[in-house]
């Protein structure tokens, strides 16, 4: 990898801006291979050289992936004035890397959902093409029976006349079910349960592709996905 400069090195990772960085490389608060930086210009191996900030280590990683666990009431974007986002779940440093929601969940909607600054990545997950499966389970008022499943399969024709591709539908009880997309278009879980004459009461989104919510993870909190998880999520399956 290309030599960085510690100041840039410090910005990308979230520590603060230019100026504050400026600020604390003076002071003696940053240090490299545990000796004070001399100057925010000093060039670095980002995969060998030691950085601290406070004591604390900063690791540089071009790309970021987030696992959030998120609660009802926050919106996917990055900054709104009238609306609690996601973006303020996450720490500082992470609030100033440039990451972003991997598709929208809505606002009332829960589970799992991904946030990067890697938009190639993002585009794979999301796209139509790339055949990744994305599992929700839903609440519904209405019985459900196997006809909702068959028609499901089939692919909906949604109130407006947008087509949807042949989705999942598996019955846990009369008004309990988990749904399988490979598509995320505007509310599509609640306009195909419309379309069927029920009305989704709750909605959680469990897994993309390979990738399960982790259940250990309290509604709220995130954690950082590991290279496996990663993969996982970029996995496609035949059929639901």
């Amino acid at each position: 990898m290309p030599l960085m400069r510690l100041d840039k090195i410090l910005a990308d990772m979230g520590v603060g801006s230019r100026r504050e960085i400026k600020a604390l490389i003076k002071n003696g608060r940053v240090t490299v291979n545990n000796e004070a930086a001399a100057s925010g210009e000093m060039k670095l191996d980002t995969e060998r050289a030691e950085i601290s900030v406070d004591g604390l280590p900063v690791e540089y990683k071009e790309f970021r992936y987030v696992m959030l666990n998120k609660p009802a009431g926050y919106v996917c974007a990055s900054e709104d004035r009238r609306e609690r986002t996601v973006m303020e779940l996450l720490d500082g440093r992470l609030r100033r890397q440039g990451l972003f929601s991997v598709g929208r969940l809505d606002k009332d909607t829960e589970g799992l959902l991904i946030l990067t600054n890697d938009g190639d990545y993002a585009h794979r997950v999301i796209s139509p093409k790339s055949d990744i499966c994305k599992r929700y389970y839903a609440k519904v008022e209405g019985v459900l029976n196997r006809s909702d499943a068959e028609k499901m399969l089939e692919g909906l024709v949604l109130g407006d006349g947008t087509r949807c591709l042949p989705a999942g539908l598996e019955i846990i009880s009369e008004n309990e079910c988990v749904v399988s997309l490979r598509e995320g278009k505007y509310h599509q879980v609640k306009r195909m349960m419309a379309c069927l004459g029920k009305r989704v009461q709750y909605l959680k989104r469990l897994s993309i592709g390979g990738l399960m919510l982790d259940e250990r993870l309290a509604i709220g909190r995130w954690r950082e996905l590991g290279e496996e998880e990663i993969a996982l999520s970029l996995r496609t399956e035949n059929g639901y």
